[in-house]
């Protein structure tokens, strides 16, 4: 594969349309803190690290939702089973779509750790999975104005629309079908979205991930 990473519009459009079967989520990673960068994997330079920086995430959210469809909840209904279905298999989509485009310039896949959830109760997983969801849409956000490839933009576009979806899919859970608190604390008083940099979306994720990043041109 080139250095340089090469992705055309068409593709990007193309991956669109297939995945039209799957909103999306996307949600956390983290660089380097307080651990010595010799055991460090790093996410790269430039519009790779982003991308990597986007994988991570994804492989967190993949990894999240595949634990809660593998276990669970007690008394978890047919509407919640096929929700958390549905964003897992979006989560695998853009973390597999994440990594094609990445090719050799892909980190290897992260260590999660989920300690902090209690996968047996319906509350805890909700809550995580919104915190993920918001997060994720932040971290797009955020992380959008950072890339210089108008094509890279263009894909980020996509996803963090599905993790809007994603989002608004969790709030119902969380208080009814007709619930209109799915921005709130979220969206700002000018209908804006929430946008986190990098380097505060990683410290977040920190909890939830074992593998040590490292991103010196994140800020």
């Amino acid at each position: 594969m080139k250095s340089d990473i090469t992705f055309s519009r068409r593709a990007i459009l193309k991956w669109s349309g297939t995945a039209a079967g799957t909103v999306l989520v996307c949600g956390v990673a983290l660089p380097n803190f307080g651990i010595g960068t010799a055991w460090a994997t790093s996410l790269g330079e430039g519009d790779v690290a982003i991308l990597n920086y986007a994988y991570a995430l994804e492989q967190l959210e993949a990894a999240f939702y595949t634990k809660v469809t593998d276990h669970p909840f007690s008394g978890i209904t047919k509407n919640e089973t096929e929700t958390f279905v549905e964003i897992r298999d979006h989560e695998e989509a853009h973390k597999s779509f994440l990594k094609k485009a990445l090719g050799d310039h892909a980190i290897p896949e992260i260590e999660v750790d989920f300690s902090q959830v209690d996968f047996k109760q319906r509350s805890s997983v909700l809550a995580t999975a919104d915190s993920f969801e918001n997060l994720g849409i932040a971290a797009f956000n955020g992380a959008g104005p950072l890339l210089s490839n108008a094509d890279y933009l263009a894909a980020a576009g996509t996803i963090v629309s599905v993790e809007a979806r994603h989002a608004a899919m969790i709030a119902a859970l969380l208080h009814g079908p007709s619930a209109t608190s799915a921005g709130k604390g979220h969206v700002s008083e000018k209908g804006l979205d929430g946008t986190m940099p990098p380097t505060a979306v990683l410290a977040k994720a920190k909890p939830f991930i074992k593998t040590a990043l490292t991103a010196p041109s994140l800020k």
